[in-house]
């Protein structure tokens, strides 16, 4: 193990205990009740829950979970700058990335980086969920905010309470 010891440091974790003790920032706590839920365009077999945006976080990021029709999918697409992260929560997918299949279950991880030219699809027959992060924004959070707004049903909201809750 590296132990950093300097007056730089010491002194940034002197401000920064400053800081918190003066300046303390509250988080901000969401539950799947409180998401905001769109369909991008009408033809759509996916529909985006925004956890976490510009709009909430004051931040340059996106969270939102993916909930995916039977056999939806999204458009093949690619991000210039932001970095792209899904979390399978429930179902199976297939990432096709820069045209390699990659099969997705829960629990898998899959990091898509600037400028690859992707799409996920739901291979399942039941829906595909997965938590998404996008990073920068890229102006990601305001594409599904113009989009058809929906709502999470009974399904949905046991799979993220449940997944939640453990």
């Amino acid at each position: 193990m590296l132990v950093l010891e300097s007056s730089t440091v010491r002194s940034k974790l002197a401000m920064n205990s400053q800081l918190t003790s003066d300046h303390c920032m509250l988080p901000v706590i969401r539950s799947p009740r409180d998401y905001q839920v769109f369909r991008i365009s009408a033809g759509d077999t996916n529909r985006l829950a925004i956890v976490f945006d510009s709009t909430v976080a004051g931040d340059s990021l996106t969270v939102c979970v993916e909930i995916f029709d039977p056999h939806g999918r999204t458009p093949t697409h690619r991000h210039h700058f932001a970095v792209e992260m899904f979390f399978i929560l429930k179902g199976e997918g297939m990432a096709i990335c820069d045209g390699k299949p990659i099969p997705l279950g829960p629990g898998d991880s899959l990091l898509v980086r600037p400028t690859g030219i992707h799409e996920i699809r739901n291979v399942g027959d039941g829906r595909l969920y997965a938590l998404c992060f996008m990073v920068p924004n890229e102006d990601f959070s305001e594409l599904i905010r113009n989009g058809i707004p929906e709502e999470l049903d009974a399904e949905d909201l046991e799979v993220l309470m449940g997944t939640i809750k453990g």
